[in-house]
């Protein structure tokens, strides 16, 4: 799965009601799923706890390849892919990137598969 192939989370909840409220079409199915691919990995599944539990929920990407354990382009990777989804929101500081969970994000997924 590619970055393009990712729909952005803030789309999510405009095109798809809860499952658990209607029958999905198959389209809102694949977006939901486009989207719930991004955090169906362990790695990326970590870095959210970990931004989110950092101080101020931001963390420089110069302090997420130690805990994982995994190289530099990786963990690149792995956060563009959040940042794609709009899990995570990304702000440049000098030569540092800085991550932030995007408010509401994981609510809006929740959201879309809780029971009413």
């Amino acid at each position: 799965m590619t970055t393009a192939e990712l729909l952005p989370l803030r789309d999510v909840r405009a095109c798809c009601p809860p499952i658990t409220g209607e029958v999905m079409t198959a389209q809102n199915a694949e977006s939901l799923a486009r989207s719930l691919k991004a955090l169906a990995d362990p790695a990326r599944l970590r870095l959210v706890s970990i931004v989110a539990a950092h101080e101020a929920q931001e963390a420089c990407v110069c302090d997420l390849t130690e805990p994982l354990g995994l190289s530099q382009p990786t963990v690149s990777h792995h956060l563009k892919v959040l940042t794609d989804a709009g899990f995570l929101s990304r702000s440049k500081r000098g030569t540092w990137a800085y991550y932030r969970l995007v408010p509401g994000s994981l609510d809006a997924v929740a959201g879309l598969i809780a029971t009413v």
